[in-house]
C-alpha cells in the first residue's frame, strides 16, 4: 500500500475496530488491492462530526474494464463449479460477516451515521441474504415438460447470465451490496460491484471476508471512485450482462438508458414515496408506534419511510398529539452514542432538502408540531419533526424525503385515501392500520405497491421478493426470484426416436 492510501487512521473510534485489516483504502480488483493508476484518491469523513475516516483510492474507466476483463475470465469456471461448491464458499462468507458484525457496524456507523444499534441490525440482514443464496444455490433446478411432439424429451435449464454490474447506495452500504451480490454469486455470475463514494468502506470490509472466504479472484471486484465514470463503464461494456441498481428513479432512468444499446438485465429497486393510512378502527398507541418506525428509522433515510401519513378523522387529533409526544422522546446523537435513535444525514444536500420541505409545507399551510429546524447536535443534524394539516400541494407529498420528518394529513373515508395514495408515480412500499379483516383484503388489493405492509413495519428479509412496481423500479430482490433474476432460461429438445 503507497503511502498516500496508508494516511486512513484519521478517526479516534478505528482504534476500536478488533480486526484492522477490515478497514481497506483500495479497491478490489481480480483478487488484487489495487490503487488508482493516478494515485487519485477521495475522502470518506464521518458525517457526525466531519472528521477524516479514510482516503480511498479511485479508480477509472480503463481499471474498471479490467475488474470487467477480470470477471469475464473468471466466469467459465465459477459458473461450471458445482452449486454445492459455490454454497460452501457463500456459507464461510456469511460466518466470517457474522464473527465480525462488531467491526462492520462501527464501519457503517463511521461512514454512514446512522446509530450503531441500526448498523448492527444492517450487517445482521447484510448476512441473512448470503445464508440464504448458500442455500438456494443447490436449488436451482431444471424442470422437465411434457412433451408435445412425438419422440421428444424436453426439459427447461436455467443458467447464469454472466457477468453482472452491480451499483450500490449509501444507506444501506452492507445489506444492499450482499443482497445483490449474494443472489448473482449463486447463480452463477461474476460481480463487478460499485459502492457509493460515500460509504465504500462497508463493501471494501465485505471483500475482505469474501476473500477469506475463499471467492476466487475475479469472482468478486468491487470498483471505488466517481460513479459516473465507473457505471458508465459498466453500462457500455456487452460483456456485462445485466445491472442491479438501488438508488434514485432519476439515476435509474439514465442506467437504463445507457444499457439499453447492449440489452442489458436490469434489476432496480429505485425511489419510494410510502402512504402510511392509520382507519379510525386503529389502537392509537399501537399506530404511533408503527408510524415512529416506519418514518424514523436510519433517520428516516430510507426507500421505505413512510413519507405520506393519512389519519381517518374521528382519531385524527389525538394520534398527532400522541405522535408528536413519542417524536419529542427521540433522542438525537453521533450514532456510536448508545442511546442515540436519530443521527445525522448524510450529507448538506440532505439536510437542504428537508429544509425546503419543511418551508413548502409551512407555506402551503401547514403546522409544525414539533421540530421544524436543523439540530445543535452538528451540521447534518435535523430534529425530528412533526408536520400536520400537510395538503397534497406541497412538496413533501409528492417528494421523497429522505429525512426526520414526517407528515400528516386527514382523510375522511377509505375510497378518498386510496386514491390520494395511489397518486404518485412510486410504488414501493404501502403500510395500513386498521383492525377490519375485510378491510385488510380489501385495501391491499387496491394499493398499488409492489409490497403492502398490515399493522406492522418490519416486512423485509431474505425469504421475501423485496421490489416496486410503477417508477420505484424493476425486477425483485431477495428470495428464489431474486436468483432466478440473474439467469436465462434454455429450452432443449432431445429427438429420442
Amino acid at each position: 500500500m503507497s503511502a498516500h492510501f496508508a494516511r486512513t487512521n484519521h478517526h479516534e473510534a478505528l482504534d476500536r475496530l478488533a480486526d484492522r485489516r477490515l478497514l481497506r483504502a483500495l479497491a478490489y480488483v481480480d483478487g488484487h488491492w489495487t490503487a488508482s493508476e493516478a494515485a487519485a484518491s477521495f475522502e470518506v469523513t464521518d458525517p457526525a462530526t466531519g472528521a477524516t475516516v479514510a482516503f480511498v483510492a479511485a479508480l477509472d474507466a480503463a481499471q474498471t474494464t479490467k475488474a470487467i476483463n477480470a470477471a469475464s475470465r473468471a466466469f467459465p469456471a465459477w459458473r461450471s463449479a458445482l452449486p454445492q461448491e459455490r454454497s460452501k464458499i457463500l456459507r464461510k462468507w456469511f460466518d466470517l460477516i457474522i464473527a465480525a458484525r462488531d467491526d462492520l457496524a462501527l464501519l457503517m456507523t463511521l461512514e454512514q451515521g446512522k446509530p450503531l444499534k441500526e448498523s448492527l441490525g444492517e450487517i445482521d440482514y447484510a448476512a441473512s441474504f448470503v445464508e440464504w443464496y448458500a442455500e438456494e444455490a443447490k436449488r436451482l433446478n431444471a424442470e422437465s415438460v411434457t412433451s408435445h411432439l412425438p419422440n421428444a424429451e424436453m426439459s427447461v435449464r436455467r443458467e447464469p447470465l454472466g457477468v453482472v454490474g452491480v451499483v450500490t447506495p449509501w444507506n444501506f452500504p452492507s445489506a444492499m451490496l450482499t443482497r445483490k451480490a449474494a443472489a448473482a454469486l449463486a447463480a452463477g455470475c461474476t460481480v463487478v460491484a460499485h459502492p457509493s463514494s460515500e460509504t465504500p468502506l462497508s463493501a471494501l470490509a465485505l471483500a475482505e471476508l469474501g476473500e477469506r472466504a475463499g471467492l476466487p479472484a475475479g469472482v468478486f471486484n468491487v470498483v471505488t471512485g466517481d460513479a459516473r465514470t465507473i457505471v458508465g463503464a459498466m453500462c457500455a461494456d456487452a460483456r456485462v450482462r445485466a445491472m442491479s441498481f438501488t438508488g434514485s428513479t432519476e439515476v435509474g432512468r439514465l442506467i437504463a438508458a445507457q444499457s439499453a444499446p447492449t440489452m442489458k438485465r436490469l434489476v432496480m429497486e429505485l425511489g419510494g414515496h410510502a402512504p402510511l393510512i392509520v382507519f379510525d378502527d386503529a389502537d392509537i398507541d399501537k399506530a404511533v408506534t408503527i408510524a415512529l418506525d416506519a418514518k424514523f428509522a436510519t433517520s428516516g433515510q430510507d426507500c421505505l419511510a413512510a413519507n405520506r401519513i393519512y389519519v381517518q378523522r374521528p382519531i385524527y387529533d389525538r394520534f398527532c398529539a400522541a405522535f408528536a409526544r413519542r417524536i419529542e422522546q427521540l433522542r438525537i446523537g453521533n450514532g456510536l452514542s448508545a442511546d442515540a435513535d436519530i443521527g445525522p444525514l448524510m450529507h448538506e444536500r440532505a439536510v437542504k432538502k428537508v429544509e425546503e420541505q419543511v418551508a413548502d409545507a409551512l407555506t402551503h399551510g401547514a403546522r409544525c408540531l414539533t421540530g421544524g429546524k436543523r439540530h445543535a447536535a452538528g451540521p447534518l443534524f435535523h430534529q425530528p419533526t412533526l408536520l400536520v394539516d400537510v395538503p397534497d400541494e406541497a412538496l413533501i407529498m409528492h417528494e421523497e424525503t429522505f429525512g426526520p420528518v414526517a407528515a400528516v394529513t386527514p382523510f375522511d373515508d377509505e375510497a378518498e385515501v386510496v386514491a390520494r395514495a395511489n397518486a404518485t408515480e412510486y410504488g414501493l412500499v404501502a403500510y395500513v392500520v386498521t383492525e377490519n379483516g375485510a378491510r385488510q383484503a380489501r385495501i391491499g388489493r387496491a394499493l398499488e405497491y409492489g409490497m403492502v405492509a398490515i399493522n406492522r413495519v418490519k416486512i423485509t428479509g431474505a425469504p421475501i421478493p423485496f421490489g416496486g412496481v410503477k417508477q420505484s423500479g424493476i425486477g425483485r430482490e431477495g428470495s428464489r426470484h431474486g436468483l432466478e433474476a440473474f439467469t436465462d432460461l434454455k429450452y432443449l429438445c432431445l429427438d429420442v426416436a
